[in-house]
Formats: structure tokens, C-alpha cells, sequence
């Protein structure tokens, strides 16, 4: 099917205290799941590691030049599936997996001190939690200053906006692996939807999503 919709999604490799990684549990739950015969979801593993990051994004968006790529990242606060809205350029001290990190602390040296998503998470935070599937889902605007942070600034780069970052709780905290997957694979297809359709001023002003820094 040549018009099919093509959506990239990312989980990460194990670090730290997560010697399970929520997020790509969470990924391999959709890529069983699917999202529908429309989609061709192509999934991968990223390395919790700067300059890999750097490299393999900008391979993803020319491959596969997807209409929406989502990254996912397990945060070890959260509680709830988490709708990040922005990607950061500034502020990476933290090492990563190889013990490096960028000697300027940031993404792009010249590149704006944040980018936003194109899609509006409220809304989409909105609706999830207005189909009572049993997941909570809330929106934030602090990815973290972590790979997590840094993957998403690189992706709304590349992709001029349209990527979303979905932190998720670890495994346990509150969620399953499978109700980790179903509210992945609702919170992706809302995103679709908005992708797909012009959504009323209305419906922005109504959102009473919380807000949260991580």
C-alpha cells in the first residue's frame, strides 16, 4: 500500500538504575499492537549516547522520512505517561553510557534555546484522558536535560516540528508492559489524528491538563 502513513518510533537502551528500560518495553508493545493497517510503524532501539544520537536521527528522518516520529524515555519520577512539548538546546552536563557528554553542553551551538512540537499535547493529553482507558496521562514542558531532552531538540530539527517525546514511569510505577503499549499506541494515534485534521480553537482553550517539570 503506497500511501500508507509512516511513523517512527524510539525507545532507549538500559542506563543507570534502569537496568530494564520502560521505554522500549513500552515500544515493543506497540510494534505488537500496531496502529492499524494505515501505519507503517518502523520501531528502533537508540543508545543511551550522545554522539550515536546524533548520527542515527538524522539517518532515521532521511530513510524513512516519516510523518511523525515519537520518542519514548522512561523517567524515573513520573507516574504517569508523560507528553513532553518542547526540546531543549541548553544544559547537558549529565554523562552518558559511554561517560561522555558534549564539551559546549548543548545540541546545536547555534541552533534556538527551544523548540516546540507542532503537535498541541494538551489537546492530545485532553483526549486520552477523556477516552477512560484507565491510563493518566499529563503534559510537561522539561524533558529532562538528558538524552531524552537532547533526542527530542535533535528530532524537531530534523523533522521542522513534527516530533512528539512521551516520557513513561518505570515498569511497575504504576503501569504494565501491555498498559504501557495501549497507552503509547492512544496517545500516538491522537497525535496522527491532529497531524491529520484542524482541530477547533474551542477545544485548545477547554484543555485542563496539568503541567509538570521533571
Amino acid at each position: 500500500m503506497a500511501n500508507k502513513k509512516k511513523v517512527v518510533v524510539t525507545g532507549f537502551e538500559p542506563f543507570g538504575e534502569h537496568a530494564v528500560n520502560s521505554s522500549w518495553v513500552a515500544v515493543q508493545e506497540l510494534e505488537r499492537l500496531g496502529l492499524g493497517e494505515t501505519v507503517d510503524l518502523h520501531v528502533c532501539e537508540l543508545p543511551v549516547d550522545y554522539q550515536a544520537v546524533e548520527n542515527i536521527l538524522p539517518s532515521l528522518w532521511k530513510e524513512h522520512q516519516p510523518q511523525l516520529a515519537v520518542h519514548v524515555g522512561v523517567s524515573g519520577v513520573a507516574t504517569s505517561v508523560t507528553l513532553e512539548q518542547c526540546g531543549h538546546n541548553k544544559g547537558y552536563k549529565r554523562l552518558d553510557n559511554r561517560s561522555f557528554c558534549p564539551a559546549s553542553h548543548c545540541c546545536m551551538e547555534d541552533g534556538p534555546d527551544c523548540i516546540k512540537s507542532v503537535i498541541d499535547m494538551d489537546t492530545v493529553c485532553k483526549r486520552v484522558n477523556g477516552s477512560n482507558m484507565g491510563i493518566t496521562v499529563c503534559v510537561s514542558m522539561d524533558a529532562g536535560r538528558y538524552l531524552c531532552d537532547y533526542t527530542y531538540y535533535m528530532s524537531l530539527h530534523q523533522g521542522q516540528g513534527r516530533s512528539a517525546f512521551v516520557h513513561v514511569p518505570p515498569l511497575g510505577g504504576p503501569y504494565s508492559r501491555g498498559e504501557l503499549g495501549r497507552g503509547l499506541q492512544a496517545v500516538v494515534k491522537e497525535m496522527m489524528s491532529l497531524l491529520d485534521t484542524d482541530y477547533t480553537e474551542e477545544e485548545q482553550k477547554d484543555n485542563k491538563c496539568c503541567h509538570h517539570k521533571q
